[in-house]
């Protein structure tokens, strides 16, 4: 749909009400939003799990009227085997390599996503998520995996998933990529809900301004509606449903690519973020609907 459309629309949701909220939320995801971050775990799974392709039908079909590209995290245990299923229905995958501090299963994952990419189900690959974040590995070492995954996957865009004012801090980074995926969660640093939209703008520009003309797109940002406030963000069904429409307002009128998190409420980030962990789904974990009411 043209951006022609959102500007005419009111673009900043801050005066509507939740009812309201629900039906252009409905109208958003009717129309496709560009990309959701996909795990197909279910309650009571989390990584370490090993995933089966007919869980992997069932979750994707949740989604599939929603959505065109979807973004996983993992080239093991399972979710190797999401992009090929994904692109028999149609989606495009941005295919995730999950790189730590076990260099062992790196490798593993490194070359399931060559595969993945020769194989013809790879549109773009991420090597690594929040790698410097976690600060699990050097510079040089991250900047190498992104390389090698260039030279075994030609012609698939490549590039590396973190926080937005990370790819300023490294820059070596930034320069290997073919195209930067930034992170952006105005809620993780305790923005209100009422200035979110207008920070993650900034974050995004800030990634701009470090990419030397490269694509900079969003690769996650989300709202919990759930859970205990993070300073001035607070977590609320309102807050949530209203930046999801102002976010995907905004990227569509300046025809910004960006991954929504998440496809699902996952009850296994608890124990890593608190208990907003498990409330940042546009479906819960049951897969039942949470916006488009």
């Amino acid at each position: 749909m043209s951006g022609k459309y959102y500007r005419n629309q009111r673009a900043n949701a801050a005066h509507l009400s939740v009812p309201e909220l629900q039906a252009e939320a409905k109208k958003l995801l009717s129309d496709k939003i560009h990309g959701l971050s996909f795990s197909p775990y279910i309650s009571g799974q989390g990584p370490g799990t090993q995933i089966t392709e007919q869980q992997i039908h069932e979750r994707l079909q949740l989604i599939l009227p929603y959505v065109k590209w979807i973004r996983t995290f993992s080239c093991t245990e399972g979710n190797e085997l999401i992009p090929k299923i994904a692109a028999e229905y149609g989606l495009k995958t941005m295919v995730g390599v999950w790189l730590d501090d076990d260099f062992e299963n790196n490798e593993k994952e490194l070359q399931n996503a060559i595969s993945i990419a020769q194989a013809g189900h790879a549109d773009m690959l991420a090597v690594g998520n929040e790698v410097m974040l976690r600060e699990e590995m050097s510079e040089q070492q991250l900047v190498d995996y992104i390389n090698r995954a260039k030279e075994g996957a030609p012609g698939v865009p490549v590039g590396y998933v973190d926080a937005y004012f990370l790819f300023e801090n490294h820059p070596s980074v930034a320069d290997a990529c073919d195209v930067i995926f930034a992170n952006c969660y105005p809620f993780w640093e305790g923005y209100p809900a009422e200035h979110a939209l207008a920070y993650m703008k900034t974050m995004y520009y800030r990634a701009v301004n470090v990419a030397n003309g490269k694509p900079v797109i969003v690769s996650e940002t989300g709202w919990p509606d759930q859970g205990t406030p993070d300073r001035g963000a607070v977590p609320s069904y309102e807050n949530a449903i209203r930046y999801f429409v102002d976010a995907y307002h905004w990227t569509q009128q300046e025809d910004i690519q960006m991954f929504y998190f998440s496809s699902f409420d996952e009850d296994w980030k608890v124990a890593d973020e608190g208990d907003v962990g498990a409330y940042w789904g546009i479906l819960d974990k049951d897969g039942n609907h949470k916006y488009a009411k």
